[in-house]
């Protein structure tokens, strides 16, 4: 069992950057992978990059490739999403979850969710 909860979101003009946060009360943090993906009004749930339970992998959607990075601290039971270059199509609630067993790009594999949080790009 974990308990996802982010931080960082709000507005930023585009080509800014920002960094999510997302912190886990359960234990042990290093049993999960963690993902996070992205919802816009009106649109499904879109995968937007995934890290392994100790880092050494990481997956990425073509549409952030090169602008995001997803890194975790497994001592401070944190996942970060660092976001640079926004675009205005960057503008969702994002979400982390977790699971089990090997990082995963598709929502309906998620174990636990987070409650999201609001990122806005926008002049």
């Amino acid at each position: 069992q974990v308990q996802l909860v982010e931080s960082g979101g709000g507005l930023v003009q585009p080509g800014g950057s920002l960094r999510l946060s997302c912190t886990a009360s359960g234990r042990p943090f290093s049993w999960y992978n963690l993902s996070w993906f992205r919802q816009a009004p009106g649109k499904e749930r879109e995968f937007v990059a995934t890290i392994s339970r100790f880092g050494r992998a990481t997956d990425y959607a073509s549409s952030v490739k090169g602008r995001f990075t997803i890194t975790r601290d497994n001592e401070k039971n944190t996942v970060f999403l660092q976001m640079n270059s926004l675009k205005s199509e960057d503008t969702a609630v994002y979400y982390c979850a977790a699971k089990s067993g090997s990082t995963f790009t598709s929502a309906d594999m998620a174990d636990y969710w987070g409650r999201g949080t609001q990122v806005t790009v926008s002049s």
